[in-house]
């Protein structure tokens, strides 16, 4: 069923404020104090919005439930902010190219290399799951693998000024959506053999969205046993560049270890146009179903601080 309310449609106005505000304050405290201080002042920050911030600890219990399929404790939301204030703190040291402060395993990546050896450029699909960060840190450590990623407009704009502040290359690489060169650009980056990324569990709000543009729309999928609306924009762009598809998530493992996964969900290289309807939406139900699988497979790395789905 189509929905024009996309999920998590005041997302813009009420967690990229809150999340800015805590990278900002990461920034200097690791900057400033190192990480192992730094991972100290994180359990105070944890605590405080464990506390106060009575709204996203709500949404915090109701999709820890479905992901822990039990009660979720406050311990429960404690952990869920910690590791979200983890990978922010993380952030900055991996923008900085301190590779060797983790230990990072890669899951899935012959099947993602088979791929690029066929043509050049694929995408990859991922979620508010864990660390996108941790991603493009193996691409820029690891020969052969150069990421880029596609990211709401507004939210680049606020974000990439604090990242600059981090690491001036630090922003070479975003391309910014809803513009009408963004599909020219994620193209060129396809055809210089980059991997592009997009997140596909958040949509614009509807006053962001220009009249006509792809973006528009969601689409419900079942996610942790509910029905919950997600972007098909996303699955649309995936369609008409025309390349393979995978999945892929960097999960936060705790202390300094990440594991990426990469999983092929489809390829539109050769997809006819009149099917590509049909393989848009069974390539978004596959990505649901392994969100649902990595939401159970790492409960406290799924950061989506709001009512996800959408309860009247």
């Amino acid at each position: 069923m189509n929905r024009e309310k996309p999920a998590g449609a005041d997302w813009m106005r009420q967690q990229e404020r809150s999340n800015l505000a805590i990278l900002k304050l990461m920034v200097w405290i690791s900057l400033t104090l190192g990480r192992r201080i730094g991972r100290i002042v994180l359990y105070g920050i944890a605590a405080y919005y464990v506390l106060f911030a009575a709204k996203a600890r709500r949404a915090s219990r109701a999709y820890l439930q479905l992901a822990l399929q039990r009660w979720a404790e406050w311990g429960d939301g404690f952990r869920h902010v910690f590791s979200f204030a983890s990978t922010i703190h993380d952030r900055i040291y991996l923008l900085n190219d301190r590779f060797d402060l983790f230990d990072i395993e890669v899951i899935g990546a012959e099947a993602l290399h088979a791929a690029l050896a066929r043509q050049p450029g694929a995408l990859l699909i991922g979620a508010h799951l864990g660390s996108f960060e941790v991603l493009r840190a193996v691409g820029r450590g690891r020969a052969g693998l150069k990421v880029a990623m596609l990211m709401y407009e507004e939210n680049a704009r606020k974000i990439n000024g604090t990242l600059e502040a981090i690491n001036p290359a630090a922003t070479e690489d975003i391309i910014p959506l809803g513009r009408l060169e963004s599909m020219l650009e994620a193209r060129d980056k396809l055809e210089q053999g980059y991997l592009v990324g997009m997140l596909a569990d958040r949509s614009l709000g509807d006053d962001a969205i220009p009249q006509g543009d792809l973006l528009r729309g969601t689409v419900d999928c079942e996610f942790l046993g509910k029905m919950a609306p997600f972007p098909v924009g996303p699955w649309r762009m995936a369609a008409m560049l025309r390349r393979p598809v995978f999945f892929m998530t960097g999960l936060y493992l705790g202390g300094n270890r990440y594991q990426i996964h990469f999983e092929p969900l489809a390829d539109f290289s050769e997809t006819p146009r009149a099917e590509r309807e049909a393989a848009m939406l069974a390539a978004q139900r596959r990505y649901a179903e392994r969100l649902t699988h990595f939401c159970r497979l790492a409960p406290y790395n799924w950061f989506n601080f709001f009512d996800f789905w959408q309860k009247k």
